[in-house]
């Protein structure tokens, strides 16, 4: 039964994109309006909100299923600042132990052309750890993610992203190895 359920999880992982990213217009192509034009032209904030977040599915040693909803908003085409939140559940395959982490993040990003984007990122995440004895206890352990991106209009509204980010903080309990880079991609659908 677990196998069948371990095949089906992984059918989905191939069709879901690992990380989903919804934004809307966020592209500089897409909403080349200078300042004085958007002003005059009587865009609303709700214009220059966008949503989105990362799903994530991951097999192996454990197995990571999670959600981080985000909400965004362009400051200016090139700018954007955010929040996002987010749970995930990890089963520990060599165990019989889950753990549930959760966390928030602050996030801006920058166009420096219509396809790259540098990122910077504050996350804190909660982390389930368990003793050798098998009690559990919860650890924040803080990241500061920083790198860029590359995204590929491939509909009106739609596009393929990817990013690399790096955690420079390298806090002790930090599930990342120093100099191990974050990698998301995925495709974007706009609200």
């Amino acid at each position: 039964m677990k196998t069948n359920v371990m095949v089906t999880v992984a059918l989905l992982a191939l069709v879901v994109p690992s990380s989903l990213l919804a934004q809307a217009a966020d592209s500089v192509q897409a909403g080349q309006r200078t300042s004085s034009s958007a002003s005059s032209s009587g865009s609303s904030f709700m214009d220059n909100v966008y949503y989105g977040g990362n799903v994530t599915l991951s097999f192996g040693a454990a197995t990571r299923i999670g959600v981080w909803p985000m909400i965004a908003y362009k400051v200016v085409p090139e700018l954007s600042l955010g929040l996002q939140g987010g749970y995930e559940y990890v089963n520990y395959d060599n165990t019989s132990r889950g753990a549930h982490n959760y966390g928030g993040a602050v996030f801006g990003r920058y166009r420096l052309v219509p396809q790259l984007y540098a990122h910077a990122e504050y996350q804190l995440v909660s982390y389930e750890l368990f003793d050798f004895d098998g009690a559990s206890r919860r650890d924040t352990v803080p990241f500061l993610l920083l790198g860029g991106g590359y995204s590929q209009r491939i509909g009106p509204r739609t596009w393929a992203y990817g990013e690399v980010l790096f955690d420079v903080l390298r806090d002790d309990q930090s599930p990342y190895d120093a100099g191990e880079p974050v990698v998301r991609f995925g495709v974007g659908v706009g609200f």
